[in-house]
């Protein structure tokens, strides 16, 4: 090996039996000089799908210059990506969790199969970035994972608004409560160009861990997508990315137990998407990280609500930009003993030493009378937003998000749905009523397959007038964008004979959030019967990527992820 920083990519570089791949990649413009020198693989997670991402292809440029000029040979290569906003309450909108373990095996298989020496990450949309991380974990070689940014904000009859508000119209819409023309001209003002959601929805949650935990240089993910400072952010993690290589820092350095403690901090702190939940459990199996599903319920209650973002509150991502950044909503949590700081990050630096220099722009923090960030002495609530609830409906857990406002206690009647879009016709055609309980089950990972998101339904009951009297529990999940009193995850789920499936229309329901507690009023006898009468439901995929998936996915207890070790028949599934 002539060159001590390609230890991994000599073997298909260097020497006399290499000539062949030598001379392909020669026919693409690479110099012997250019294969001399380390390549770092740029996994590009671009797609003329959706806004989300649709920015990455220019940010490639510039982290393959930030490559070039720190003395690496950059190979970029590119993924898939699912957008849940466009898919959403669809068919397709299966396809958007199977894609994270897409993601993660095909920048997995890459960069083994062209032995890259260092990787950068470029990720946007919901799945790309606990997919690109997971990848980067089992890889363990230097890396960096680089969020593309958030969207900017539309503006609607004089307020901020976000694809969240476009949900929602379609309930008011439905209610009468909303013309037909200010829909269509919500629809043409909410997404004003290249980012992802724009407010603390799972892509900013992410975001926000991936500097929390340390695999994002501080400072990076706050910028939005189209803010000029970007370029030079992305010139800035390809000469990171060269000194994680020469100093051999690797992920596995980084992503320690304390940082898993850091993150789920970093979500509770600013109201994130309980996604969050299954995206850290999945990193933390590729880590070889021990955290389980109770671990988000004791580090959110004794972790405060600093920031006050949109589902629940009412910022967007570029207002944290504004204010001082996601670097100092991590100085806040380090300042009140909320986060480790003396846990590694990608720069070298400990996340203490990285967030230091942070500062508040008071202009910009506090806006009619509000504060985007608050400090740790003046939280907006003493408690985190996310809860774990168990009981006899939810034995394995499932997860729901407070912004400090929902109810701690409902008690309704069942409305049971076999899949979303029973649910969706129940609320569009005003078959839900004050006090109920929708239950929509046969979506969770293995049933849907794919454990889609509800933000269709859950914004239809909000735009409904209904937010504030109707609870829902699911074995699906909510987009970061969904509020008020609604239970996802519910595990283990219907299609592998969990308690959910043995519920019917009518049956007493009790969410109990003080306790964490989700009951329904039957005696475990009632339970069992039931059970044993019930049938496991032909598989609505019998083969293709979404069979496999579902022969091999964990309960969402485990982070939803696939394994062999998962496996089961069709017939089982």
């Amino acid at each position: 090996m002539s060159n001590p920083l390609k230890p991994r990519s000599h073997a298909i570089t260097d020497g006399r039996d290499r000539a062949p791949a030598r001379s392909m990649l020669k026919a693409i413009g690479f110099t012997d000089s250019d294969l001399a020198k380390p390549i770092i693989g740029i996994a590009n997670t671009w797609i003329e799908t959706m806004p989300c991402n649709f920015n990455l292809r220019e940010l490639a440029v510039k982290v393959k210059e930030g490559v070039r000029a720190a003395g690496g040979t950059p190979m970029e290569f590119n993924t898939i990506a699912i957008s849940d906003g466009v898919t959403m309450g669809t068919e397709g909108m299966k396809a958007s969790l199977v894609s994270r373990e897409l993601i993660a095996d095909s920048i997995e298989l890459t960069c083994r199969g062209y032995m890259f020496d260092a990787v950068v990450a470029l990720v946007a949309c919901d799945k790309t970035i606990p997919g690109a991380a997971m990848a980067l974990a089992r890889l363990d070689i230097p890396s960096v994972l680089l969020y593309g940014g958030s969207i900017m904000p539309g503006r609607f009859h004089g307020v901020d608004v976000t694809i969240q508000d476009v949900f929602e119209a379609v309930g008011r819409h439905a209610a009468g409560k909303m013309s037909d023309a200010d829909l269509k001209e919500l629809e043409d003002v909410a997404c004003p160009g290249a980012g992802a959601c724009g407010g603390q929805y799972t892509a900013n949650t992410m975001a926000t861990v991936m500097e929390a935990i340390g695999l994002s240089s501080m400072g990076s993910a706050s910028t939005p997508a189209v803010d000029p400072a970007k370029g030079a952010i992305g010139m800035e993690a390809g000469r990171i990315v060269m000194d994680a290589l020469r100093n051999d820092l690797r992920p596995s350095k980084i992503l320690t137990r304390k940082a898993f403690e850091n993150a789920i901090a970093s979500v509770a702190a600013t109201g994130g998407s309980t996604n969050a939940v299954l995206h850290l459990l999945a990193l933390a199996r590729d880590a070889g990280v021990d955290l389980n599903i109770d671990d988000f319920d004791e580090i959110s209650r004794r972790t405060p609500l600093l920031v006050d973002l949109k589902p629940g509150g009412n910022f967007v991502a570029a207002d944290v930009y504004n204010a001082g950044g996601i670097q100092l909503i991590v100085k806040r949590l380090v300042e009140g003993g909320y986060c480790d700081g003396s846990q590694m990050t990608v720069t070298g630096q400990t996340v203490a030493e990285a967030c230091a220099s942070a500062t508040e722009v008071k202009s910009k923090n506090e806006v009619n009378g509000k504060k985007v960030i608050h400090a740790a002495d003046d939280p907006i609530k003493s408690t985190g937003g996310l809860v774990i609830l168990k009981g006899n409906l939810a034995p394995e857990g499932c997860v729901l998000k407070v912004a400090g406002h929902e109810r701690n206690y409902h008690k309704g009647p069942a409305r049971v749905f076999n899949n979303e879009e029973e649910s969706m016709h129940a609320v569009t055609e005003g078959r839900i009523q004050a006090g109920d309980v929708m239950v929509i089950r046969y979506e969770g990972p293995a049933g849907g397959p794919g454990m889609r998101e509800m933000l269709g339904v859950t914004a239809a009951i909000v735009g409904k007038g209904l937010g504030d009297s109707v609870a829902l529990m699911t074995d699906g999940r909510f987009s970061g964008a969904t509020r008020g009193l609604m239970v996802g995850h519910v595990a283990p789920e219907a299609a592998r004979g969990g308690p959910i499936a043995a519920l019917e229309e009518g049956d007493i329901i009790v969410f109990d959030i003080e306790k964490r507690r989700l009951d329904v009023e039957l005696d475990d006898a009632t339970i069992k019967q039931r059970l044993v009468a019930w049938k496991k439901p032909v598989p609505r995929y019998k083969s293709g990527v979404f069979s496999k998936y579902a022969a091999l996915v964990s309960s969402a207890a485990q982070g939803a992820v696939t394994s062999a070790e998962n496996a089961v028949t069709p017939a089982e599934n």
